[in-house]
């Protein structure tokens, strides 16, 4: 068992910098063919030109593919990036608190949790636009993680995975619950929400990225820091503590981490599914296990998923699009079925 770990180890080692190449110069096209690609397709020069010359410098057509380009789909690119890090950072972390590997930061209740809130913000105070509910949507994917960590933990402020997977999934169900009643009775509200529900990232402006962009900065610089941490961390809370980790603190950390980025990518894109259960499975076997090279790469890897479905989508459905929500859970279910095969598989063996 050893001698087989050590060669994975040296085979993941030899393909690391070609894996980091090839994964850049690809988030590098993916942002170009982002920019090009929608209901008016522009040629990959022109998007060039369109953002070395912003509208009111190269005129006429020039102009028009410059407004395209700046006001709609550079947003929608930025959005893209920071979703997809967000995420998959998320779901690094939280398998990592969980030492579960099919986690995702869904279990924590955050996508429930932002959904009522939305709901309340659109049935009770009549907000309709993005911009008006986006911090309830925060403000209840946060008080959702802190509910479902509070139920998690026993009476010595130590946390129980199970009890914490458990938590997390009841409360989900009893949020989710009492969204489908109040949309079930108001038809206004669930007009309004169905479009921010299926995880889109359309329509957003630069304002949007303003807003969310701290929050995601510090989940980030977190997740970062806390990395050499979750690889004790890894080895069990007693042996963690032997180590000198501070298990608690590490774990508590963890949750304001995943809240942090978990809330800043559901009140800003929605509910988008799976994309932090995939990219940390993908970067395992690519790179290894240790949690500083897998949360490093998984800034790369989440935009390169996220980007690639929100590029899919506007493709598959033209003149119209599909939700880049919608095409992660078809890419992510498939994914998801292997997952649980292969560990019957191994149980079984």
């Amino acid at each position: 068992m050893t001698i087989r770990l050590a060669r994975r180890e040296r085979g993941s080692r030899a393909v690391r910098p070609l894996v980091w190449a090839g994964a850049i110069l690809l988030l590098g096209v993916l942002c170009l063919l982002s920019l090009a690609i929608g209901s008016r397709d522009i040629a990959p020069a022109d998007v060039v030109t369109a953002l070395l010359h912003p509208a009111g410098t190269g005129g006429g057509t020039a102009d028009a593919a410059s407004i395209i380009v700046w006001q709609l789909r550079v947003p929608r690119t930025v959005l893209a990036i920071l979703v997809g890090a967000a995420l998959a950072v998320a779901g690094v972390v939280m398998q990592a608190l969980t030492r579960n590997p099919l986690a995702e930061p869904g279990l924590l209740g955050v996508n429930s949790g932002a959904a009522l809130s939305v709901v309340v913000a659109i049935s009770v105070f009549g907000l309709t636009r993005f911009d008006q509910y986006v911090w309830f949507a925060f403000a209840g994917s946060a008080a959702a993680a802190v509910a479902v960590y509070l139920l998690g933990a026993n009476g010595v402020g130590r946390v129980a995975h199970t009890q914490l997977l458990l938590a997390g999934v009841a409360l989900s169900a009893s949020l989710g619950a009492v969204t489908g009643l109040i949309t079930l009775f108001d038809s206004t509200t669930f007009d309004s929400y169905r479009v921010w529900t299926v995880g889109s990232l359309a329509g957003r402006d630069p304002g949007t990225v303003l807003m969310l962009w701290p929050a995601l900065a510090v989940g980030v610089g977190l997740a970062l820091v806390l990395g050499p941490q979750l690889n004790a961390f890894a080895l069990g809370d007693d042996t963690g503590r032997a180590l000198g980790l501070r298990v608690t603190l590490v774990r508590a950390a963890g949750f304001v981490c995943v809240t942090l980025l978990c809330g800043a990518a559901t009140a800003a894109a929605g509910p988008i599914a799976f994309v932090g259960l995939v990219v940390p499975h993908a970067v395992r076997m690519l790179l290894g296990s240790d949690q500083r090279r897998v949360l490093a790469a998984s800034l790369v890897a989440g935009p390169l998923l996220v980007l690639a479905s929100d590029i899919l989508g506007r493709v598959l459905a033209r003149p119209g699009e599909v939700e880049a929500g919608i095409v992660t859970a078809f890419l992510g279910a498939p994914v998801l079925l292997w997952l649980v095969l292969r560990g019957r598989g191994a149980g079984a063996r």
